[in-house]
């Protein structure tokens, strides 16, 4: 058995393996060195590995493509990139959930518990967000979901991706925030990066099985993204944490109303939304 054999009969090993190498690797060659040292990494350090991190899954997404489905896989994938002629409702639910969501729980905590939760705005935020929605699900959902859900159902698809995706957070937030928020950086990377996240993979993978669309869920994980980064408050790391946990909370209600109305099959992929 040849080596591209081994690869197409384990093709999801292989890309995970792929992805997180290339962005824990490249993350710690940037802010390994200072971390190891005890300085602690500033703005330029974060927005060399940025660029690293999101190369993972996105290099690995084309790369395993290449050689489990070759040239048709690719033109396949690219495809469902520019698939955007769905229901208006669907980019409704793409693009504003996680803003509204995101000011609601911002305005909330600002108005109960501190002004310190007011919401900002970062224009960079549009950037991020974009970047991080369009490079990423380029191999989470273009490449890695799709055969997750053949191998082991919708549901058990969408939860594995999410605490995957969640993981591979770990190198780069660890490096660059650990230093700062001490021991509330374990709760603080629970509640966003493993409850609100698994609950924004339930409404991509929603959003995504409904329209058919890559581009849809992309444009949805660019929203998440996007909206944090830009409306983000400037608070102490304990009220980071509070911030979070109560977002993760929130977020999981129209999680639960998608689960609720479609089951744990988030709805069929047969029943593409209208034009």
């Amino acid at each position: 058995m040849n080596n591209r054999s081994v690869i197409r009969r384990y093709p999801l090993v292989f890309y995970f393996a792929l992805a997180y190498l290339i962005s824990w690797g490249g993350s710690f060659l940037v802010g390994g060195p200072k971390f190891l040292r005890g300085e602690p990494l500033d703005l330029d350090d974060t927005l060399m590995m940025a660029p690293i991190m999101l190369a993972g899954p996105f290099i690995a997404g084309i790369a395993m493509t290449l050689l489990c489905d070759g040239r048709n896989g690719i033109r396949e994938l690219f495809s469902r990139m520019i698939r955007w002629r769905v229901g208006m409702r669907w980019y409704a639910a793409a693009l504003l959930i996680f803003p509204i969501l995101i000011l609601l729980v911002l305005i909330s905590l600002a108005a109960i518990v501190s002004t310190d939760f007011a919401p900002r705005f970062i224009a960079f935020g549009i950037t991020a967000g974009v970047f991080a929605g369009f490079v990423e699900e380029t191999g989470w959902m273009g490449f890695a979901y799709p055969k997750m859900e053949e191998s082991f159902g919708v549901w058990r698809a969408t939860i594995v991706l999410a605490l995957i995706h969640g993981s591979w957070h770990v190198m780069a937030d660890f490096l660059g925030s650990f230093a700062a928020h001490g021991i509330y950086w374990l709760p603080r990377f629970i509640f966003m990066w493993f409850i609100a996240m698994t609950a924004m993979r339930v409404l991509l993978v929603w959003i995504y099985r409904n329209t058919g669309s890559l581009l849809l869920a992309q444009l949805t994980h660019a929203s998440s993204t996007g909206f944090l980064v830009m409306l983000g408050p400037a608070v102490s790391p304990a009220n980071e944490m509070i911030w979070f946990a109560v977002y993760a909370v929130v977020l999981w209600i129209p999680a639960l109303i998608v689960i609720a109305k479609f089951g744990t099959s988030l709805g069929r992929r047969d029943q593409i939304a209208e034009v």
